[in-house]
């Protein structure tokens, strides 16, 4: 038989009356039976209760756990995402600050190498103002030379003209003293 088709209970067990036959059971041993299976049929309907409040309580700590647990795989999933997200912003920021680097580098090696070109330019104008100069105390000095040459052979043209006149003189003077001796 199924449960539902019949439900016995201890009242039921209690209240039943049987007909009295000739030969029939024993009543004392019926009723003594009768109060056993009501009494066992009251210690299984409260073991039931028990047995169903302890299921609805697992039951109640089932659904309570599940809840924990689809809150503890959201949270992880959330983690997970959020480790996620992290990563890529720390990525993103990783990249960012290395573009800039990169760019910072790049102005400062172009500025370096503007400087070095700038310092280059300048040694090189230098270099020629120096090779400029050079070639003008050069012709200066040549030119000095030449002067000085020419001041030199004027003064021995003088000094050769004043001897010749001299000479002559002391010739003269000289031949005056032999004329004057003679």
């Amino acid at each position: 038989m199924s449960n539902d088709a019949f439900h016995l209970t201890s009242h039921d067990v209690r209240a039943q009356e049987f007909h009295r036959v000739l030969r029939g059971y024993d009543p004392v041993q019926v009723e003594e039976f009768k109060q056993r299976m009501a009494e066992e049929i009251d210690r299984l309907v409260r073991d039931r209760v028990q047995l169903d409040e302890r299921v609805k309580g697992m039951s109640d700590q089932l659904k309570s756990y599940r809840d924990r647990e689809r809150a503890m795989n959201d949270a992880l999933v959330q983690a997970q995402q959020l480790r996620t997200d992290s990563q890529s912003q720390v990525d993103r920021e990783r990249d960012l600050v290395l573009r800039e680097a990169q760019a910072q580098a790049e102005a400062i090696r172009l500025e370096a190498r503007t400087e070095a070109e700038r310092f280059m330019l300048d040694a090189r104008n230098e270099q020629q103002r120096l090779l400029h100069g050079n070639e003008m105390a050069r012709r200066q000095y040549v030119a000095y030379l030449a002067s000085y040459r020419q001041l030199l052979e004027r003064q021995l043209q003088d000094l050769d003209a004043l001897a010749g006149e001299t000479a002559e003189a002391a010739g003269d003077e000289m031949a005056r003293g032999y004329r004057r001796q003679a």
